[in-house]
């Protein structure tokens, strides 16, 4: 492709252990991990009902209404993080939990991890390493098998210039879910945010020691060979979920045409998704790649507009800043100044954003 910076979709996503829990349905039996009597009210159920959906604009109005109208504090709490959280709004996401927390007591251990998982991701998100090690501790210290506990523990360690204690932590989580092929592959994202890719390799060469049983698990083979850029090898282990039409691994297949150069066959592929499921951004997103690729802008832009014209939020953050990149390629840089400083302000935790702002300042 060309020199400019975009931004793939969905199936290479970082960070899967946590933030998938944000379009999962929402309302586990919490009440029931704390002793209480659930409460069903009107807008905290509307607000969880629109995080399954990702609508989490929607959500965030409805939970602000469940807490001014004395619902559920825990729940609506809970909920808001979530719906901000869904967002990127990290810091306010974490006063949303820290509030929830708050409202709980020493009976409710379960309810306490469950908003300390959440706090913890936040943290992640917003740098707060220190933080972060402290959730971490207060969450083993709750379950002293929590995987997720330690992989974040090994993250922020690995931040702020730990390896070594990093690795201890990451092979700790390892030796707890030995065949979680995403286990792997977010170990292996975290070392590669580091630029320590090379030793991140060694978590996935292991992972490839896994016999895949599912759907899934080929999905995820894939993954880790695309990651290894062995397309060859992530196009053989995608055979399997791609006939079945695991949407998923059609868009991974989509990356790897894209990687090789071959826009006609990732175009087909991604429209294939298309005929599949008409609602998905990361088609879209995929369109407009190739477009870009065979510099046509305006053809991207309209792919663009397409998936930003859909209802929920989820997968919109690949699209808008894409729309910026079709904008540099078409030389019009103040619109793709004024397209990135909205999306800085949507985004400002994304380092690709406030690297692309400082390069649009320098242009005329």
């Amino acid at each position: 492709m060309n020199d400019l910076t975009v931004k793939m979709g969905r199936p290479v996503n970082k960070l899967s252990l946590m933030l998938a829990a944000i379009v999962v349905a929402a309302v586990l039996s919490l009440c029931a991990g704390c002793g209480k009597k659930e409460v069903s009210s009107e807008h905290t159920d509307a607000g969880y009902t629109a995080n399954e959906a990702s609508d989490f604009r929607s959500a965030e109005a409805s939970f602000r209404e469940a807490v001014d109208a004395g619902e559920d504090p825990i729940l609506a709490w809970r909920g808001l993080g979530i719906a901000l959280m869904g967002q990127a709004k990290y810091e306010d996401a974490l006063d949303a939990f820290d509030h929830a927390v708050s409202c709980t007591d020493d009976k409710m251990p379960q309810t306490v991890q469950d908003l300390l998982q959440y706090r913890i991701t936040c943290q992640y998100r917003l740098k707060d390493y220190e933080g972060c090690i402290k959730t971490g501790e207060e969450l083993t210290r709750l379950d002293e098998k929590l995987v997720m506990a330690y992989y974040y523990i090994g993250a922020a360690r690995l931040n702020l210039g730990n390896s070594e204690d990093a690795e201890a932590n990451f092979d700790y989580a390892v030796s707890l879910q030995p065949e979680d092929y995403k286990l792997y592959l977010d170990i292996y994202s975290v070392y590669e945010e580091a630029k320590l890719s090379g030793v991140g390799d060694e978590y996935l060469q292991t992972a490839l020691g896994i016999a895949p049983k599912t759907t899934e698990d080929h999905y995820n083979v894939g993954r880790i060979y695309f990651y290894l850029e062995e397309y060859d090898e992530a196009a053989s282990a995608l055979i399997v979920p791609v006939q079945e039409q695991y949407e998923p691994a059609l868009s991974l297949m989509g990356q790897i045409y894209l990687a090789r150069k071959d826009y006609d066959n990732a175009k087909a592929t991604y429209s294939q998704i298309l005929s599949l499921n008409s609602e998905s951004k990361d088609a879209y997103n995929g369109l407009a790649l190739c477009a870009l690729a065979v510099q046509d802008p305006d053809a991207a832009l309209d792919y663009i507009a397409q998936g930003l014209s859909l209802d929920t939020e989820e997968g919109k953050q690949e699209l808008y800043f894409n729309e910026i990149a079709a904008y540099e390629q078409k030389l019009d840089f103040l619109t793709a100044r004024d397209k990135c400083r909205t999306y800085v302000e949507m985004y400002p935790t994304d380092e690709d954003g406030v690297k692309e702002m400082k390069f649009l300042n320098t242009r005329d």
